[in-house]
């Protein structure tokens, strides 16, 4: 039985930024790789109107996924089918098409058949805080950790027709607090712009406290990869400063490690990995 991971991401470029290198190596390594993307990030920015509309930057995107996931690797990627739910505040939160908005057991359902369908042993989605509030980053949480715990139960969704399966590992995306930390003096020190902090990080600090995270991935050699694919994101690339500030040269030091918080697990597995596979290659 091969390995089989499944990524839960919101919207595109999602998966590059968070687990871009992730995502290269383990198709490296062979193991069987599906990407879930839950919007087409219909209300995102558009950094030049010669690249997209508002009225076909779904249409954009999508294909901008298509040629990231080309880029890493990654052949399976499926997407959920909602509606970009914009930034908190915004009157796009409440679209009756929004992510944000849609019914939680049907969203899980869908996410549930899915799992069902690929029967990953490994699924990483968002962390709770949905990293940085944004309203669509906080659902994925939840329909990953609901979808997570239901797809092995026989009771729940018997209408998709599909045998039950339990993944036996779940992760939430991270960074390190002290990370994050460390990345500001760095830049300035190598007199690249440093990035200015956001006013809601200064009561709770931006990223994850340290004593939370439980696996470091070496994912340096697979830098340019996600580098590459990052930039196939043309319509998003005036929001992403911070990575587009960075030269490649300096990619393996600021991005050759990505971090999770493993959340669940049903094997045994050591407290502190390099791995999101641990535990599972002898007993599979």
């Amino acid at each position: 039985m091969s390995l089989r991971l499944m990524a839960v991401h919101p919207h595109p470029d999602d998966e590059t930024i968070a687990t871009g290198g992730t995502l290269a190596r383990y198709v490296a390594e062979g193991a069987e790789v599906v990407l879930v993307t839950c919007t087409l990030g219909e209300v995102g920015e558009i950094s030049d109107p010669a690249l997209a509309s508002p009225e076909n930057l779904s249409q954009v995107r999508a294909a901008e996924l298509a040629a990231a996931c080309a880029i890493l690797g990654v052949r399976e990627h499926h997407v959920l089918g909602y509606r970009d739910s914009g930034m908190a505040g915004t009157p796009d939160n409440d679209h009756p098409a929004s992510f944000h908005r849609a019914d939680l057991d049907e969203a899980a359902g869908r996410l549930v058949a899915l799992i069902r369908r690929f029967r990953p042993q490994v699924v990483v989605g968002d962390n709770e805080h949905g990293t940085y509030g944004h309203p669509d980053h906080i659902k994925a949480n939840r329909v990953t950790v609901a979808a997570f715990h239901a797809a092995g139960d026989p009771a729940r969704y018997p209408e998709h027709g599909l045998d039950p399966w339990q993944p036996l590992k779940l992760y939430f995306t991270a960074v390190p607090r002290s990370r994050f930390a460390a990345m500001a003096p760095r830049m300035a020190e190598l007199g690249l712009p440093v990035p200015e902090q956001r006013p809601d990080t200064v009561e709770r600090p931006f990223g994850t406290p340290d004593e939370l995270v439980t696996t470091a991935l070496d994912v340096s050699a697979y830098a340019p990869t996600k580098h590459r694919a990052l930039h196939a994101h043309r319509t998003q690339l005036g929001t992403l400063g911070f990575f587009t500030a960075i030269p490649l040269e300096h990619w393996p030091e600021f991005f050759g490690t990505e971090y999770f918080q493993r959340v669940a697990c049903l094997v045994s597995a050591p407290d502190r990995e390099h791995d999101l596979f641990a535990g599972l290659r002898s007993s599979i």
